[in-house]
């Protein structure tokens, strides 16, 4: 948007909003370019123009704590401005940003010439974005304490689980040894296998309540990764009495530790067999290149999504007509695509069920290329 059609300036007087334009300084910023620090003393007040720029507060050591967001036609600073304390945030623009800035001394002056209404109407709109502002720190708020419940209860659960698990995991071998037949192995197989899976699963949980996850980035055949999700899962199916289709005509190689997209492809396609409410249906997962990229889909022919939560899906604790559903799966599925640089979506509707869709990026590297581990932070 242009900064004489801004908000902000619509609130003056024809003489006055050419003046501001005059004065008003336009700056582009590219993404997390640091606009002001937390403690800074103001001397400009803000218009988003284009953009968005996300306000943080320190909370722990180097970590911050996302208290809110401003888009395109709202503006920020003006308490630093009106009051002249320090900066009680930090701002970073986001996906870059256009930002006007006014001075303090020049926002002043035109203010103090302005018509009372102009004042009023300034201060309605401060008051409405205080109280929203309020509303989402709290909610920041609630959600980081449950966050740090929900560490610790799994690393609880993570140390008592720890002994039966490897109880398991001796019989199983135990098992193996006294029974060498082929199919006594492929099930000692998938009971060990299950066993690491489940383990996996909660350390999934405990990372994401921590902010961070370690991923072993490899070139993996998304066929293979595929068959083994499906090899994983087939006694899980059957007795859902789900019919489950792999297509994939292609070859295609992503980046990425595939222990990690299973778990995203276990969560979506738990919420799929759970929306067939016990009764037989479809789930079909396609795979195919587009736009380069990998694109992975997950369809089912179940009631879909409820309307009500389809704008908040992805978001933690966020959780609809499941009995001990925790509202994280889809949570952690996204932070997990994100974190590899990709991106989830979907659509859905009664009539046809739900679809969602992973696209990862592509990898056109040497097959015998090691493997990379990093620590990636969450969002």
């Amino acid at each position: 948007m242009d900064l004489e059609s801004h908000r902000f300036i619509g609130y003056f007087e024809p003489e006055q909003a050419q003046k501001l334009c005059q004065l008003a300084l336009v700056e582009d910023h590219p993404d997390g370019d640091l606009i002001f620090e937390e403690g800074e003393i103001p001397d400009y007040l803000y218009l988003v123009l284009k953009g968005r720029v996300e306000f943080s507060k320190r909370a722990e050591g180097d970590r911050y704590q996302v208290v809110t967001v401003a888009e395109p036609n709202s503006f920020f600073g003006e308490f630093g401005v009106l009051d002249g304390q320090p900066r009680s945030a930090r701002a970073i623009a986001k996906g870059g940003a256009t930002l006007a800035k006014v001075s303090r001394d020049h926002l002043m002056t035109i203010l103090r010439d302005a018509r009372g209404e102009v004042v009023l109407q300034l201060f309605s709109y401060i008051t409405r974005q205080l109280r929203v502002t309020t509303t989402q720190y709290v909610k920041q708020m609630v959600r980081k304490q449950k966050m740090e419940l929900l560490g610790e209860m799994v690393n609880t659960i993570l140390h008592d689980f720890r002994s039966p698990f490897t109880g398991i995991q001796l019989s199983s071998s135990m098992i193996r040894e006294l029974h060498p037949d082929e199919e006594t192995q492929e099930w000692c197989d998938l009971i060990s296998m299950q066993i690491q899976r489940m383990l996996g699963m909660a350390e999934e949980v405990l990372e994401f309540s921590r902010g961070s996850t370690t991923l072993s980035r490899r070139r993996v055949d998304v066929r293979e990764m595929l068959e083994r999700f499906e090899n994983l899962n087939r006694v899980y199916f059957q007795s859902c009495g789900i019919e489950w289709k792999i297509d994939i005509r292609e070859e295609i190689y992503i980046r990425a530790d595939s222990n990690k997209i299973l778990r995203v492809l276990q969560n979506l396609v738990g919420n799929a067999i759970e929306a067939l409410e016990d009764r037989e249906g479809h789930v079909t997962i396609t795979a195919q290149i587009r736009d380069n990229w990998c694109e992975i889909s997950i369809q089912d022919d179940g009631p879909g999504i409820p309307e009500m939560i389809q704008d908040h899906l992805f978001d933690a604790f966020v959780t609809y007509g499941k009995q001990g559903g925790t509202g994280l799966g889809t949570a952690i599925a996204k932070s997990i695509v994100e974190a590899h640089g990709g991106a989830i979506g979907f659509e859905s509707n009664p009539a046809a069920g739900t679809t969602f869709w992973i696209r990862l990026p592509l990898s056109h590297d040497d097959p015998i290329r090691d493997e990379i581990v990093e620590e990636v932070r969450l969002v």
